[in-house]
């Protein structure tokens, strides 16, 4: 990207930061990127096991979300980066909604010809990743997506304002198309025959839960001496627990520290 343009865009992304910082980065382009930082936790608010009152990830990741939710600055505490592998083997990362979590896993919603379910189709595991910049966390799920049923599908449709569920009969999600007006003339050309009052039916879109079998908690540290602290379940996670290293969670689950 053209300095000229970073110029225009720091001021706004490191707003929070120090100004003598900024002025270094804004004279000095390649300038070493090690001093744009922010700033983090102090080691006397380390995020400890101790601290963590249910062992449980779907018990903590509700604090940190509600946490997330009350706190200035944190204008979409349910938008997360979702990661998905193709049958080509290749990466795919968007960021999108979470709609729910629930005590089974985070729901998502998409056009069942989207890059994403076809991805989903072939290669079920996926991550989704929550950052929560005011609050310097980060929760990573790796899991296991599968579709919710048609009627869940339904619930959430219906939960969605007209105008986004005739947007979600428009788009041909993830297909290349001609132009915006292209899709604004099937979004007129709807909204015609629906009328006013015409109930819109549900497109070929739907719902996926993701069943976590890993969930990471991250906390940043000033001192880069990161928290993090990972829970996982599955067949045989039990007999890894020595007390140490790993520990013995609840549900089947079980925690351990990974380095920063």
């Amino acid at each position: 990207m053209r300095a000229a343009v970073w110029r225009r865009l720091l001021p706004v992304v490191f707003s929070t930061q120090n100004p003598s910082i900024l002025h270094n980065v804004q004279r000095g382009m390649s300038q070493d990127a090690s001093v744009v930082r922010l700033k983090y936790y102090d080691r006397k608010d380390a995020f400890l096991e101790d601290s963590i009152k249910v062992k449980n990830p779907f018990a903590l990741f509700n604090d940190w979300l509600e946490l997330a939710q009350n706190t200035p600055g944190v204008d979409e505490p349910h938008t997360a980066a979702l990661a998905t592998v193709g049958a080509d083997g290749k990466p795919s990362n968007r960021f999108l909604l979470v709609k729910d979590f629930t005590p089974e896993g985070p729901i998502f919603l998409t056009n069942f010809g989207s890059r994403k379910a076809l991805d989903i189709t072939v290669n079920p595991n996926v991550a989704v990743s929550f950052y929560w910049l005011p609050l310097r966390r980060s929760v990573r799920v790796e899991g296991v997506a599968e579709k919710i049923s048609d009627a869940e599908a339904l619930k959430y449709f219906k939960h969605r304002p007209r105008t986004a569920q005739i947007a979600a009969n428009t788009s041909p999600q993830s297909e290349a198309i001609p132009s915006r007006k292209y899709l604004e003339d099937i979004q007129a050309g709807i909204q015609k025959k629906l009328g006013e009052d015409t109930e819109v039916p549900l497109p070929n879109w739907g719902g996926y839960l993701v069943r976590p079998y890993s969930m990471e908690f991250w906390q940043g540290q000033t001192d880069r001496l990161h928290d993090r602290i990972r829970f996982r379940n599955g067949p045989g996670v039990e007999s890894e627990v020595d007390g140490k290293i790993v520990h013995k969670g609840e549900n089947g689950w079980v925690y351990e520290r990974l380095a920063p």
